[in-house]
């Protein structure tokens, strides 16, 4: 028995992923302790973990920060600098309280001192990639969300990334500069850099999807393992259907699900009024998941429901299309139902999670600033009048189907131990 710390920090579809391997690695016998957000408290206590708080602390009713780092020119900068950097102190104190007697670390993406607790603690680091884009690899047509036009240059192909990751590296020393102070003041080489070329684990570092989503890259980390997603669905409050929504689905056909996710859903705009006056357009069943922070939408009907949650892994299947911005999480589980997608991506990894789901043949996307309900109709019915999303959307459900990316990951990781 190995005595493990798992350190997820961000939205759902950060923390669920590693929920789905600390439960694994519990059920295998080792003894592991949940370090993360306070608002999961509740959450990781009822699956009977020991919980960490992992600051800086976030207001999940917090709407202006949600609408910067979700900008989708500024955001990543905006979370970097004005979010993460001047939380990095407290970050580092709570994981070395969490790791005082730990043999292995976990890390989430964005845990930049990760690196640090392992070099001052002498333990084995895990390092994780929840989304293809940050495996910066230059042989993919990345999509990136402060310049999103370059996807018009990727048949330029390596020469241009190569030129891309120059820039963006470039960029982001000026952002490290609290970082590298960071790692002075605790005694640590501060020629570090956590986001991009020293962010990959020497031991092993997973990439959390499938390979319907980005496959394995030459230019991947030597340490790199590809596993395949890894889904938590709940066994909690939010993994249980609310109430009227089962009646709701079985009412009828399959309705179109519009969701936000659990990060975007905080900074909606009239998305949820616009896609249920779409779906009145196309004269189609609809649930609106509107999230737990927000009042319910105007445009309901008996036709159009509107509920706060639902839990994809159950909603999702009993779809006809599912709407949503992208975030891999809510992308991981539309792609495990076999249900075409229309995407309106904000920023960070959604924008290349909607271009490759659009290459892949499963959906089709619209700009957030463009996103109406006279354009989003049309892309809505485009989707459901061609069969070739449905028929693609099924393969890449079957592919998903056969990889079990937390018994794969939890194998990695027992390796290592």
């Amino acid at each position: 028995m190995a005595k493990i710390v798992a350190a997820p920090y961000g939205s759902l579809g950060d923390l669920h992923p590693l929920l789905a391997i600390s439960i694994e690695l519990r059920d295998r016998g080792h003894d592991v302790t949940v370090a993360t957000l306070e608002v999961y408290r509740e959450k990781v206590e009822a699956l009977g973990f020991e919980f960490r708080e992992l600051r800086p602390k976030f207001d999940p009713e917090d709407r202006e920060t949600a609408r910067i780092v979700m900008d989708a020119n500024k955001g990543s900068e905006r979370l970097i600098r004005d979010y993460l950097s001047p939380g990095l102190t407290d970050m580092f104190e709570d994981l070395m309280a969490a790791t005082e007697e730990a043999d292995l670390l976990i890390s989430g993406e964005i845990v930049y001192p990760a690196h640090s607790i392992a070099e001052k603690r002498g333990i084995k680091l895990v390092t994780t990639s929840m989304a293809p884009l940050s495996m910066f690899s230059t042989y993919e047509p990345n999509i990136y969300p402060n310049a999103q036009f370059l996807r018009h240059l990727n048949f330029l192909g390596r020469p241009l990334h190569r030129v891309v990751f120059s820039s963006i590296r470039g960029v982001i020393s000026k952002w490290l500069r609290p970082y590298r102070e960071f790692r002075s003041g605790i005694g640590l080489d501060p020629d570090h850099d956590p986001i991009i070329r020293d962010r990959y684990s020497e031991a092993l570092h997973l990439a959390l999807f499938s390979k319907v989503l980005g496959a394995p890259q030459p230019d991947w980390h030597p340490a790199a393992v590809q596993t395949g997603f890894c889904f938590y669905d709940g066994r909690d409050d939010l993994g249980k259907m609310p109430e009227g929504l089962s009646e709701f689905l079985e009412a009828g056909e399959p309705p179109i699900v519009f969701t936000l996710g659990s990060a975007a859903v905080m900074d909606p705009g009239d998305f949820f009024e616009e896609s249920l006056a779409a779906a009145k357009m196309l004269e189609r069943r609809a649930v609106a998941l509107y999230g737990i922070f927000n009042d319910p939408p105007e445009g309901t009907d008996p036709d159009r429901a509107g509920f706060d949650y639902a839990p994809y892994g159950e909603i999702f299947p009993r779809a006809s299309c599912v709407v949503h911005q992208g975030g891999v999480g809510t992308t991981a589980q539309a792609l495990r139902a076999g249900v075409p997608q229309l995407i309106m991506p904000y920023s960070h990894d959604q924008p290349d999670n909607a271009a490759r789901c659009e290459r892949l043949g499963v959906a089709r996307s619209v700009s957030r600033d463009r996103y109406k309900r006279k354009l989003a109709g049309s892309e809505i019915g485009k989707i459901l009048n061609d069969p070739s999303y449905k028929a693609n959307a099924g393969r890449a459900r079957d592919i998903v189907a056969n990889e079990n990316g937390t018994r794969t990951a939890c194998d990695e990781i027992e390796k290592i131990l």
